[in-house]
């Protein structure tokens, strides 16, 4: 599919983007949108290209970098020109909020992975599913490519632009599967939840996500890695530079458990790694100190308000993890007869948060209520509502008769 392609050109002066807007807006239907990031490499998730196709306009590329320069951070004229058609996007989740910081937000939106996953396809990639709904093979070498770099290669703009060129006539394929299979109306909704979804709000404790954390014993340890990932945070965020390619989190989590006692020994820890690990020694040395010496200790396990891991509902709630488990076999068996991935007929979140914590009563309206409350879709609470509420009424009868026998 590569062979014979036309070289294509990155829009980044004014003149070029103006030129482009006025095709877009003279195109027709719907139109393709992708962004390329630079994750892994970089600290922000902004967008490095955007990629936009119409039919009857073509392909265009659009480096919101340059362009800020040349007509502002908003793609003001460009959003314009399309906010009033269907945007067609693979994963729209992973896209949308790097096209909001630049000012592109549809109001429509039509999302061929999503789609693909409640059709229950077995493969929902941008590159399977082209190449089983329209014959063609979309080469994804560059997916994990660092799109900060500039210039762009001309290999990485044609793969970057295969990625829109196309996506517009798999939207169509996907919408006659959702049509046979019964499914317009309920990729509506995802669609348009999708679309309103609020980003969510960030992490209390973000050091927390630190990798191999668990494997450390004393709150002293803990406060140690909890200033060692807020100075790595601080130097990313400075350098823009994704921050396991300063340090890595192993090593972070090595130096907490080994707790040094100089800043030579600390330096002489072998797995302490990384490209920042030696020539910032005097930073990683001042959050270890300030870790060894804070009365801002932190606890060992946080409490709050959310439900705690399943694996620990037999101990702790016997009764809610027979409603879950129950609950989850029917929910499971609805998603099997209908061909939906279960984590689409209804979050994994939201089903143990109702089952720790039912309603009162449990009926099949005021768990629907709970469900709507949480987040699912109208079609959601329609398939499962009455599912769970009746597998709850099982799994306690079931306690009760299992009791009554022990006695």
């Amino acid at each position: 599919m590569t062979n014979d392609r036309p070289e294509y050109r990155v829009t980044e002066t004014a003149a070029d983007y103006e030129a482009a807007v006025a095709a877009l807006a003279g195109g027709t239907g719907p139109v393709a949108v992708d962004a390329e990031r630079a994750s892994g490499f970089r600290y922000s998730q902004r967008a490095y290209l955007i990629q936009v196709f119409r039919r009857g306009s073509g392909v265009f590329l659009f480096d919101p970098i340059a362009l800020e320069g040349e007509v502002g951070h908003d793609l003001t004229a460009l959003q314009n020109a399309i906010v009033g058609e269907e945007w067609v996007l693979h994963a729209a989740s992973q896209d949308l909020a790097c096209l909001r910081e630049v000012g592109l937000d549809p109001v429509d939106i039509f999302d061929t992975e999503l789609a693909a996953r409640l059709l229950g396809l077995p493969r929902v990639g941008l590159g399977p599913l082209t190449e089983n709904l329209l014959g063609i093979h979309l080469a994804k070498e560059h997916s994990a490519a660092d799109w900060s770099t500039r210039p762009l290669p001309q290999s990485w703009l044609t793969y970057a632009a295969l990625d829109v060129e196309l996506l517009v006539d798999l939207r169509d394929e996907v919408e006659k599967l959702l049509e046979a299979s019964g499914k317009t109306e309920i990729a509506r909704q995802e669609f348009h939840g999708e679309l309103v979804k609020e980003a969510k709000a960030p992490r209390a404790e973000p050091w927390r996500r630190l990798s191999g954390i668990h494997s450390l014993r004393g709150v002293r340890n803990l406060a140690v890695a909890r200033e060692l990932w807020l100075a790595r945070d601080e130097l990313a965020r400075e350098r823009d530079t994704a921050p396991g390619r300063l340090v890595p989190d192993a090593a972070l989590t090595a130096v907490a458990k080994a707790m040094p006692s100089s800043k030579r020994e600390l330096a002489g820890l072998k797995e302490f790694t990384g490209r920042a690990s030696r020539s910032e020694i005097d930073r990683w040395w001042n959050a270890i100190e300030l870790g060894r010496t804070t009365d801002d200790l932190p606890v060992t396990r946080p409490t709050g308000e959310h439900v705690p891991p399943v694996r620990a509902w037999a101990d702790r709630n016997p009764e809610a993890d027979a409603r879950y488990r129950l609950a989850r076999e029917r929910v499971s068996a609805y998603g099997e007869e209908h061909a939906i991935p279960v984590e689409n007929v209804l979050t994994p979140e939201l089903l143990r948060r109702v089952a720790w914590e039912p309603p009162v009563p449990a009926d099949a309206a005021s768990i629907g209520a709970q469900l709507a409350a949480g987040g699912a879709r109208p079609w959601q609470v329609e398939a499962t509502a009455e599912l769970i509420a009746t597998a709850f009424v099982e799994a306690e009868q079931s306690a009760a008769e299992a009791e009554q026998s022990a006695s």
